[in-house]
């Protein structure tokens, strides 16, 4: 059974981080684009960054780039999500998903490609 699991959520002052882990089990992703997708209340999931499989290419949102950083070990089948300066509007339900197929090139961004997903995880930041 393929699981993904989010850690590493909490609560936060705004100007902090937070250092997001996603780990998975049930098969491994070496291959596979991962990503971090966000939610907030009351809307749509929206991508937040992915990162390919072999670490080389990465991909952000407008609105975290050189905010946040997105790496993998693929020895620990294993994705962060490093969050800086966070913003209340930072606030989420973060999850972690994978796309299984072996990608060439960049990553996708839209949710619907992504076959996998963690639970979620709670990031709150205070204002």
């Amino acid at each position: 059974q393929v699981q993904l699991v989010e850690s590493g959520g909490g609560l936060v002052q705004a100007g902090g981080s937070l250092r997001l882990s996603c780990a998975a089990s049930g098969r491994t992703f070496s291959r596979s684009c991962m990503g971090w997708f966000r939610q907030a209340p009351g809307k749509e999931r929206e991508f937040v960054a992915a990162i390919t499989w072999s670490g080389g290419s990465t991909g952000y949102a407008d609105s975290v780039k050189g905010q946040f950083t997105i790496s993998r070990d693929n020895a620990k089948n294993t994705v962060y999500l490093q969050m800086n300066s966070l913003k209340p509007e930072d606030t989420a339900v973060y999850y972690c998903a994978a796309d299984s197929r072996t990608i060439i090139g960049s990553c996708y961004m839209s949710p619907p490609e992504y076959d996998y997903w963690g639970q979620g995880t709670q990031v709150t930041v205070s204002s």
